[in-house]
């Protein structure tokens, strides 16, 4: 594989033309995928109660998203692919969105070129303003800036890779490198796509096949990918530091042969929301970094017949992990809604979403307010403020462990599972987090 700058710019027109065919964007897994929220709470500013979520109400002249909402670390911008409601079959040109987040009100700037984008193009924004975006062009992925001129559509070509796929990583803290992930045939290429010096630059090559991605650290040091040996065997999240080479260190490993894959980090607090089929099938646990306390895989995470995944944890709390306040998409047959969840409060509030939320998109601000973007036929750009809700009053009753007599809110307190077997405990740094036998 091999990579090639491009030096100095284009400014495209901003028009559409030609629109290519529509497509569904169903996403595979519950990240990312943009599709309606739960009935109430459309657009609420303010305090929400911890209530059931209701069946889901799509917006109807919603078109499909292809692709995800993606914030930046700080959640000052957002980016998408989006396009103009239309008509059942009406063919559509999908073309880059800027949401600018962080003042009084926000706002959405199209950044559209001289043709459509294609449906699998990947944009992610950056602190200044900036869009990036992925473009495959036969068997090379193409990368430039976008930003708005005026009327028009300003591009900076920043190069290419020779390769059949990439997958862009999420936003680097420093707001201004963006990272992406290529295979090949028996390792994992790590590329930096912007933010070098001379367009796309090869980090580091990691034995096997990886995938995740997520950021240890505040400044851009430390990313945590979920690695699959070559030959197979389980999945493990390691540690990769840029700064020496791409240093790979194990991260996590709870027991010998389960998968262990990690999620989300808080770099504050130290808080780790971790997915492992070690209590023997999957389930959905938190750490804390560094830590030689236990994993702890809570019942209230596996409510019934839904699917349950974090995306944004509340930053601030540090050294605070138990008190931090973590936002959850919730998928099921009704739709999307959010979850909130705090590792002390041991429940989880169901809360409706607002309707058009962009689902598993939003950020904490540090005294606990959750931001969701969202775009219905109201309103092209808005974001939905919830408090976070306490975590006070009783826990329910539960009959056991493996939630069967819990409450269909899922606010059951954690539940004890069958510790793995692990020959000594070590710190989550040097290897695997493991649980410690209960007191007497």
């Amino acid at each position: 594989m091999t990579a090639c700058a491009i030096e100095g710019g284009t400014a495209g027109a901003a028009t559409t033309a030609d629109p290519g065919p529509e497509e569904s964007g169903e996403p595979e897994e519950p990240v990312g995928a943009e599709s309606a929220g739960a009935e109430g709470a459309a657009g609420a500013e303010g305090a929400a109660g911890a209530v059931r979520a209701g069946p889901a109400t799509p917006w109807a002249g919603a078109p499909r998203a292809p692709g995800t909402f993606t914030l930046t670390a700080d959640g000052a911008y957002g980016a998408r692919l989006t396009a103009a409601p239309g008509a059942p079959g009406e063919q559509r040109a999908w073309y880059p969105e800027r949401w600018t987040l962080d003042g009084p009100e926000p706002y959405a700037v199209p950044l559209p070129l001289h043709q459509p984008e294609e449906p699998d193009a990947q944009v992610v924004p950056l602190a200044d303003g900036r869009v990036l975006i992925r473009r495959r062009v036969a068997d090379r992925q193409m990368f430039s800036l976008l930003y708005p001129t005026g009327p028009a559509t300003g591009e900076l070509a920043l190069g290419a890779v020779e390769c059949d796929g990439m997958t862009l990583l999420p936003p680097s803290p420093d707001g201004s490198s963006v990272y992406g992930l290529s295979a090949d045939d028996h390792s994992s290429l790590l590329w930096l796509v912007a933010g070098g010096a001379f367009g796309p630059e090869l980090v580091a090559e990691i034995p096997g096949h990886c995938s995740g991605g997520v950021w240890l650290d505040r400044a851009s040091r430390m990313l945590a990918l979920d690695r699959q040996l070559p030959g197979g065997g389980p999945v493990k999240a390691v540690a990769v530091d840029l700064e020496r080479n791409g240093e790979v260190t194990p991260l996590l490993q709870i027991a010998p042969s389960s998968d262990d894959r990690l999620l989300l980090a808080d770099p504050d607090s130290g808080l780790l929301l971790i997915r492992s089929d070690a209590p023997g099938h999957d389930r959905l646990g938190w750490g804390v970094l560094g830590s030689c306390l236990p994993v702890r895989f809570p019942e209230c995470l596996r409510p019934a017949d839904v699917a349950v995944t974090p995306f944004a944890v509340q930053p601030g709390q540090m050294l605070m992990p138990e008190s931090c306040a973590v936002a959850l998409r919730i998928d099921g047959a009704a739709g999307s809604w959010v979850g909130v969840w705090r590792p002390q409060g041991r429940r989880l509030h169901q809360l409706a979403a607002p309707e058009g939320w962009s689902a598993g998109a939003g950020y904490w601000s540090r005294d606990g307010v959750l931001h969701l973007p969202y775009a219905n036929a109201a309103t092209p750009c808005a974001v939905a403020r919830i408090e976070a809700p306490g975590d006070d009053g009783p826990l329910p009753e539960t009959g056991g462990t493996d939630g069967t007599d819990s409450d269909a809110s899922g606010t059951e307190p954690s539940g004890a599972v069958t510790p793995p077997v692990v020959c000594k405990p070590v710190p989550l740094g040097q290897a695997p987090l493991h649980r410690a036998a209960p007191p007497d």
